[in-house]
């Protein structure tokens, strides 16, 4: 796929857009979208979040100034709206690539797009659309990562920053100013040529892989071995036979 002449001269992070506070930046992002403001590769970076959005309807806390809280807006015109999990991984590779530079080990993506540290989690991804008929026309990523914060929420599990992995204290806008490079390099990827290769180094990096993990589904609770992840961003496991997950469909049960 040749990217539109429009991509050329507008770079992710560029320009990258600073907010003392807001309630949710994917918001803000969208509104800018809606409102013809945005274009491809602006970057919303908030040093303080108040109603931050995970997965599934959580919310996703984080203290002021201590994290990369960031929503980026893509042009995703060149790409199927069947392709959807591509995106989700080139977004979640992205985070990987830019957080393993700095953790250097044991770094991981929990399906289908949480940045992991051993069994802790660092960061997670919320992807939102703009879906017209047939034309994906935008895409707005959603990054937070835990950079300097140690005190979590209780409500919070097994939270992890970088901080805490290195000991070390950073500057989250230079960070997040970096992992729009990242982004970049995993976009001209997906854009370019395809899932392919994005898929290959999503399941070299995922989380449990090869490992007996515990889902579950409805209110029962079973043990299966994680296989891989397929090209829709179905979970393939093994019980006593192969079996296929949505996103949504099981949770994990970690303790």
């Amino acid at each position: 796929i040749l990217l539109p002449a429009t991509f050329t001269n507008h770079h992710i992070g560029k320009p990258f857009i600073e907010i003392s506070s807001v309630e949710s930046t994917n918001n803000y992002a969208m509104q800018c979208i809606h409102k013809g403001l945005a274009q491809h590769g602006y970057a919303y970076f908030a040093h303080e979040q108040t109603a931050g959005k995970g997965q599934r309807g959580k919310q996703w806390h984080a203290q002021k100034e201590e994290n990369i809280i960031i929503s980026v807006v893509l042009n995703t015109g060149c790409l199927q709206v069947s392709g959807q999990f591509g995106l989700s991984m080139a977004v979640a590779l992205a985070t990987y690539d830019y957080f393993v530079q700095n953790a250097l080990s044991n770094v991981s993506i929990k399906w289908p797009n949480d940045l992991y540290w051993r069994d802790r989690k660092a960061g997670g991804v919320l992807i939102e659309n703009i879906i017209q008929g047939k034309e994906w026309q935008w895409a707005v990523a959603g990054i937070g990562i835990n950079i300097n914060q140690t005190v979590f929420d209780k409500a919070i599990t097994n939270p992890v920053s970088l901080k805490q992995i290195t000991g070390k204290n950073y500057q989250p806008v230079l960070l997040a100013k970096e992992l729009c490079f990242y982004l970049e390099q995993r976009f001209l990827q997906l854009a370019n040529d395809g899932a392919g290769q994005l898929l290959t180094d999503y399941n070299n990096v995922l989380y449990k892989k090869g490992e007996q993990i515990r889902l579950k589904k409805d209110n029962a609770v079973f043990e299966c071995t994680l296989k891989e992840v397929n090209i829709y961003g179905q979970l393939i496991v093994e019980t006593s036979m192969l079996q296929t997950f949505n996103v949504g469909e099981v949770e994990w049960v970690i303790s």
